[in-house]
């Protein structure tokens, strides 16, 4: 069975609410997920992964430090990534406030590290970004992303 990692930072509890709603949505793919808060996470399990999901609050169009840490920390298994899947998501206060950079720092991120993202063309293209706490808007893109996640992830 295959192994992902969702993990996130929060604050106000909206990032936390769609990491549970990915955790869900691949669990019910088949996918064995393990779900953690980003401080909670040994960078040295990161190897054992199949996959990894992302989230952070949009903090002025990037990543929230705690996230921006645990890239840094990644730099360990640079190399030793290649061929993983990565997928990232976030939550920010308001439309256009640069959720989109959010989740393309984070992306940038693995994608150095040698990890294969897709594009989505159902949903949010560089992942679900919920505007506030995530309604049925985000439930239906989650429920997209977790297909396409899984998909990609049983493939490699």
């Amino acid at each position: 069975m295959k192994k992902v990692l969702v993990t996130y930072y929060t604050r106000s509890g909206n990032t936390e609410k769609m990491a549970r709603m990915i955790a869900d949505g691949l669990t019910v793919k088949g996918i064995h997920v393990e779900l953690k808060k980003v401080e909670e996470v040994a960078i040295d399990s990161l190897p054992d992964y199949d996959g990894f999901v992302v989230g952070s609050p949009n903090y002025f169009g990037t990543m929230a430090w705690p996230i921006k840490k645990f890239v840094d920390e990644s730099v360990k298994y640079f190399k030793k990534l290649d061929g993983k899947a990565a997928a990232a998501f976030t939550s920010e206060g308001m439309i256009g406030g640069g959720g989109d950079t959010v989740a393309l720092d984070i992306l940038k991120a693995f994608l150095i590290h040698g990890c294969i993202v897709q594009g989505l063309t159902g949903a949010g293209h560089y992942g679900p970004v919920a505007v506030g706490a995530p309604d049925e808007r985000i439930a239906n893109e989650v429920g997209f992303f977790s297909e396409k996640f899984a998909s990609l992830v049983e493939r490699l």
